[in-house]
């Protein structure tokens, strides 16, 4: 099963093919179109990734949020 994506990628190296060659042969990979299919999985992580990190910050603003927002209590009888 071929990603058509990663197929119009290959397509539109023109000079750049050689290149991609070279260097997806040097990390290994038997193919153009297996380097171009890891590079897009790592890019995807890569997102997943941040967009995590995005949740866990916005969570813990929301928390400091909430905190601030309480009044504090100045004497023991409230």
């Amino acid at each position: 099963m071929q990603n058509p994506q990663i197929l119009e990628l290959i397509d539109n190296l023109k000079g750049r093919k050689n290149y991609e060659e070279k260097k997806a042969s040097k990390l290994g990979f038997n193919s153009l179109y297996a380097y171009f299919e890891n590079k897009l999985l790592q890019e995807k992580t890569a997102l997943e990734e941040s967009a995590r990190e995005l949740e866990i910050a916005k969570a813990e603003e929301k928390l400091l949020k909430d905190e601030k927002g309480k009044q504090k209590k100045t004497c023991g009888c409230c």
